[in-house]
């Protein structure tokens, strides 16, 4: 399909992923001169229009580090798990597909030089723990927000991609879990707590907390490949 311009910092292109045996549609955008690229795994019931996904990732880019925001179903999946939310905690499944993902975007002439990230929200969190555990040093970095990374279990401690989690201050069963699942990573890390937030960071402010947290540990961690 033919690019087009996202506003002027980012060439955008729609792109299909192949998968065990379905593709994956997602967003490429690249701007001018990037220092990296970030692959969003996004959470429960959602899909790569997830509206705070997307200002985070407008955030990332205007720091000049390249997106990729990719549906981890397939339409019929996706379907499929509206009625049993079942797919979207097959953290197996959707880390593999991140992982897949990752080595495409490694494969492309116009991003194989570029460090690479995973930002990760709910369920996506604990999937983008578990591939950048598989992946090593591929991943340069990790950036969770309101995600369940106790979901990734055993890959925690295997995983050497320096981590940040973010979480909101009246997410407190999360909150939680994240305390819990920080106690486990052996990385390089970091938990920032937002005040006032809740799950989905919807209070005046607070996404953006987010956006800039996630940027500049982005910034910090990612350089050429």
């Amino acid at each position: 399909m033919t690019p087009h311009n996202e506003g002027r910092e980012a060439l955008a292109r729609p792109v299909d992923i192949p998968t065990d045996g379905v593709s994956l549609a997602g967003d490429l955008a690249i701007p001018a001169g990037a220092s990296g690229v970030v692959l969003f795994a996004h959470g429960s019931g959602s899909s790569r229009h997830s509206p705070r996904n997307r200002f985070v990732a407008r955030t990332i880019r205007a720091s000049g580090i390249a997106t990729l925001l990719f549906d981890l179903l397939s339409p019929a999946e996706d379907r499929e798990d509206a009625i049993d939310a079942r797919l979207r905690f097959n953290i197996a499944m959707l880390a593999a597909r991140l992982a897949h993902a990752a080595r495409w975007i490694g494969d492309q002439p116009e991003t194989r030089q570029l460090g690479m990230g995973f930002f990760g929200a709910s369920t996506g969190g604990a999937a983008a723990l578990v591939a950048a555990a598989e992946l090593g040093p591929l991943v340069q970095a990790v950036v969770s927000r309101g995600g369940r990374p106790d979901l990734a279990g055993d890959a925690l401690p295997r995983v050497n991609s320096p981590t940040l989690l973010i979480v909101g201050e009246l997410d407190e069963v999360v909150l939680r879990l994240n305390r819990d699942a920080y106690a486990r990573l052996r990385c390089r890390k970091q938990i920032l707590v937002v005040p006032g937030a809740t799950h989905l960071f919807e209070e005046p402010g607070a996404l953006e907390e987010v956006a800039s947290l996630a940027t500049e540990w982005f910034k910090r961690s990612l350089g050429p490949r």
